[in-house]
């Protein structure tokens, strides 16, 4: 997750704002050589792929902030978190894949540089494989599981992401159900929420909100990360040198790069990708085939399905995109036209919320039409619409409180309704349809128990 910041260098240099500039920002990045010596690596396909790593490193930690943000606990030098980032070679879409920290690796065969020692091939968790051989058996690690060979490594920890959010002025979430951990401290409840740098650390951190652990919060890294994109872009970082500088300080404090990701990258990407938005980022996370994978001496780990994660890595290598293709910004040649409002999340799966419709504002067909209108947002409407008994000059959602996610669910596709306890009433939910009634909003079942079910673009995860 402390990746996530790392990534943001990149959003940050798509300003083109100067060479002195990016110069400054080459030369405050420490560097580590993390391909020397490599060989028999995969072909290189179309674009470019940076392996983000965020560590678990601690030691940058003030003691106030160690308590405040739940930091406490021994640093496992290893990889919290790692991410493939695909550039496409045009430089309009990038593609972030999130890797799953205990998933089931095969270490290769190599020899400690140091000591001159073999080591033969073995199982691992993923996320061990940097304790026990740095960047270079990382790369050599993920390059043998997908076939994808990377280009890049970028590596940063939890003082640089707190910096950078800092810096940005915070970055706004929203989720449709409360987040609690008592582990992280992480406390939210329904809504939207303007993360400041601690904050968002631990949104990113937490694992125990709702017994999915690794897999619920990386789908809560990939919504930050394109929450941060966001902000950035629309914040005015990428055209304010000032401001620009400032982040990118803030973000240089932990950062470790390739020896070979310098000046000339930032600037090509930095010409490229100007028109960079939400909408030209996707994520996902590789399919996992078995969720327990018993190995013996590690334990459960996670098997990743082999035919579908193939095929998410042969588009990577041939740089095609995940989701539907539209076109970028800058080959917009109509009348510009703004991009559908993305999906709002909701906890309940929306086949699921029966709905009785009913008529309160009078107008002819109303019911009708919000009935039709529900039940193409996927919900289990009566298709029986009726005239309610008096008028009413909102949309008002009739519930039982115990099924307020249900309720809460029917109130996302109809914002501005009113929302309005009824005990006793059973789980069949009643809308009245108001004069003020415009449309339903689209929305999107997140099941926590699943990875991410298909790759979405940025746009459809942010607020």
């Amino acid at each position: 997750m402390r990746a996530v910041s790392t990534l943001s260098v990149v959003v940050l240099a798509s300003a083109g704002i100067g060479h002195a500039v990016i110069s400054s920002l080459d030369a405050g990045i420490a560097r580590v050589d993390a391909f020397k010596d490599m060989k028999n690596r995969p072909r290189a396909g179309h674009g470019m792929n940076v392996l983000l790593v965020g560590t678990d490193g601690r030691d940058r930690i003030t003691e106030q902030e160690r308590r405040a943000f739940r930091l406490g606990g021994a640093a496992c030098h290893c990889t919290d978190t790692m991410m493939i980032v695909h550039i496409s070679e045009n430089r309009d879409r990038a593609t972030v894949v999130s890797l799953p920290r205990d998933s089931y690796a095969e270490v290769p065969a190599r020899t400690d540089p140091a000591t001159g020692q073999q080591h033969p091939a073995h199982a691992i968790r993923l996320n061990a494989a940097y304790a026990e051989g740095g960047p270079q058996l990382t790369i050599r690690t993920v390059e043998n599981m997908t076939h994808v060979k990377i280009d890049h490594y970028l590596e940063v920890d939890f003082r640089s992401f707190m910096k950078t959010v800092d810096v940005l002025g915070g970055v706004k979430i929203c989720t449709p159900n409360p987040l609690k951990d008592a582990y992280s401290g992480l406390d939210l409840t329904p809504g939207t929420h303007s993360l400041t740098g601690g904050q968002a650390l631990q949104y990113v951190r937490a694992r125990h909100v709702d017994g999915t652990s690794d897999l619920g919060r990386m789908k809560r890294q990939q919504r930050f990360l394109a929450a941060l994109i966001e902000k950035t872009a629309s914040s005015g970082v990428l055209l304010n040198p000032m401001r620009f500088r400032d982040v990118t300080r803030a973000v240089l404090g932990s950062v470790r790069a390739d020896e070979g990701f310098g000046t000339d990258e930032l600037l090509d990407l930095g010409r490229a990708m100007r028109d960079f938005s939400p909408s030209s980022s996707e994520f996902t996370t590789v399919p996992i085939g078995q969720l327990n994978y018993d190995v013996k001496g590690l334990g459960s780990t996670l098997k990743w399905d082999p035919a579908k994660a193939d095929q998410l890595f042969a588009s990577l290598r041939d740089d095609k995109p995940l989701t539907k293709d539209q076109p970028s910004p800058q080959h917009h040649t109509g009348p510009a036209s703004a991009p559908p409002a993305p999906a709002t999340p909701v906890e309940v799966d929306p086949g699921q919320v029966r709905v009785q419709v009913e008529n309160g504002a009078g107008t002819s067909g109303l019911a009708r039409r919000v009935d039709a209108a529900l039940a193409g947002a996927g919900f289990a409407t009566t298709h029986r619409p009726t005239t309610a008994a008096s008028h009413v000059p909102h949309t008002v959602i009739s519930y039982d409180p115990r099924f307020d996610k249900s309720a809460r669910a029917l109130a996302a596709a109809l914002p501005g309704s009113e929302l309005r306890a009824v005990p006793g009433q059973g789980q069949l939910l009643r809308v009245t349809a108001g004069a003020d009634f415009k449309d339903v909003h689209r929305v999107r079942f997140e099941d926590p128990g699943q990875p991410q079910p298909a790759p979405v673009r940025g746009n459809e995860v942010v607020c």
